[in-house]
């Protein structure tokens, strides 16, 4: 089978732009007469712009995947088939990557493929746990409600990604300026001074070794910092290697305050899942199956695992997950009483707005506890260069005199 990309109008007059999978040209042209559209240009794709095309999929942002199930979550809940849909949104694409993808599975709908099984041939744009609860409601009906909920959970993602971002700006942005400073210091100003004890046959320690640092920094910092670029890229590449990535994982579980807010993010993640497709009427062993694609921390899923396991083989859930550092004791009894009354959406969904407000609180309090430290720390090495240099001055004075 050969990819086409075509340009081509509806009957609306609205431009259309897509990809097309088919034998030959005329083969794709037809497909597309039968869709009622008029080809204003065809082209097959050959290898390297395949490997291009694939390029473009990838560029699908998370923000246009938030937009394109919010917009079919509203036009699905307002009584629009999905094929229309697809078709509205498709017209209204803002970019050339979005357009592709709305257009490849507006076309495979109407082809009559099924929606999800359209989502899943663009590997890596849609996650199992979105793909597994579109085939839900399309096997149950209720894909209206389906991309509501998932309208919500990308929502609630996205401004959880923002708030921790949110939170590293400002103290990065101090961090930066101190080490800009400093290099300042060492490469600018403490040069200058090094003319002043010419000639000296002694001169303080402290100015020697102030000296010495500025001269090391000078002749070696490009270094430093190819070494620094290449640690951070061994560090991200290693991360893949999922051996390496259990020892990262249980490396940062140790730093202090990091372990608290990775697992606050996993206990938000991991229940906002769960309550997801619980509500979805998807079983609980299938449930946690699905939630498990949620978690990020290797050493976090592994007790999670556990705990699936334990279901599947008709243990009781809340028993199953207490050995499990996601709930705490506020948590596990909150389970326990949604086994008892059989709404365990319901308890999810409470044990994931308190984590998350657990979570706001605990960066804010990080966040006003870090700039001071930070402004300390890196206003003591600035501060105490500036004392060694106005020492120094004063003995080059006293020798003077």
């Amino acid at each position: 089978m050969l990819r086409f990309t075509y340009e081509a109008y509806d009957s609306s007059g609205g431009k259309v732009l897509g990809e097309i999978q088919s034998i030959d040209e005329t083969s794709a042209a037809k497909q597309l007469v039968d869709q009622h559209l008029v080809v204003v240009s065809l082209s097959a794709e050959r290898e390297s712009s395949q490997g291009l095309s694939l390029l473009t999929r990838r560029k699908v942002s998370g923000e246009q995947i938030e937009y394109l199930t919010t917009e079919l979550s509203l036009l699905l809940n307002a009584g629009v088939t999905i094929d229309k849909g697809l078709g509205i949104l498709r017209r209204n694409s803002t970019s050339s990557a979005q357009s592709r993808l709305v257009g490849h599975l507006h076309d495979a709908v109407r082809r009559g493929q099924p929606l999800s099984d359209a989502m899943t041939e663009r590997e890596g744009i849609f996650s199992p746990l979105y793909l597994n609860l579109v085939k839900l409601g399309e096997a149950s009906g209720t894909l209206p409600e389906i991309f509501s909920r998932l309208s919500a959970d990308l929502k609630f993602q996205a401004e959880l990604k923002g708030k921790v971002i949110q939170a590293l700006i400002y103290p990065g942005v101090i961090f930066a300026v101190c080490v800009l400073c400093i290099f300042f210091v060492f490469n600018y100003i403490v040069p200058q001074m090094s003319g002043l004890f010419e000639g000296m046959p002694e001169i303080p320690f402290y100015t020697a070794l102030l000296l010495s640092l500025s001269a090391w920094m000078i002749d070696y910092q490009w270094y430093l910092l190819l070494c620094i670029t290449a640690l951070i890229a061994a560090l991200y590449t290693s991360s893949k290697n999922p051996s390496i990535a259990v020892r990262l994982d249980a490396f940062v579980a140790r730093v202090p305050g990091a372990s608290g807010m990775i697992l606050l993010i996993e206990r938000v993640r991991f229940n906002t899942a769960l309550a997801m497709m619980l509500g979805s009427g998807i079983l609980i062993d299938r449930s946690l199956d699905m939630a498990l694609g949620s978690i990020k921390n290797s050493q976090i899923r592994q007790t999670l695992i556990a705990a699936r396991d334990q279901v599947k083989k008709g243990g009781q859930l809340s028993a199953s997950l207490r050995n499990s550092p996601v709930f705490d004791d506020f948590s596990m009894s909150l389970v326990e009483v949604g086994e008892e009354s059989g709404d365990l959406s319901s308890v999810f969904q409470e044990i994931s707005i308190r984590a998350r407000r657990d979570f706001e609180a605990k960066v804010e309090r990080m966040t006003s506890l870090l700039e001071p430290v930070l402004i300390l720390v890196m206003g003591g090495i600035v501060g105490g260069v500036v004392v060694v240099m106005l020492l120094s001055i004063v003995s080059v004075n006293d020798v003077g005199l």
